[in-house]
């Protein structure tokens, strides 16, 4: 059930004056909020781990690092000049793994 936590808290007083049919009525609503939903339908987009996936064909397009991008020498990903913490002996580190 979805919460509004910016919704103003209940006093004591203003629990304590809630009628008992409020709270029959409110119990209730609960069950009508129920989705049905197709177990088998929602499973077919997962992968198992283990699947045999090899007539399955990856098309990614690779571009080589740019002119203002940089490798950090710590998590070995390419990142943008702006991403750079510092140089440790010619060594950069991105602000990720500075951090």
């Amino acid at each position: 059930m979805a919460t509004d936590y910016d919704a103003p808290r209940k006093t004591e007083e203003d629990l304590s004056e809630d009628s008992l049919q409020e709270l029959q009525a409110r119990r209730s609503d609960k069950n009508s909020g129920v989705v049905d939903e197709d177990e088998t339908e929602a499973a077919e987009g997962f992968e198992l781990p283990g699947a045999d996936l090899s007539s399955e064909e990856l098309s990614v397009r690779v571009l080589p690092r740019q002119a203002d991008e940089f490798t950090c020498t710590r998590c070995f990903l390419v990142h943008h000049r702006s991403q750079l913490a510092f140089e440790k002996n010619g060594q950069p580190v991105c602000s990720e793994c500075a951090a």
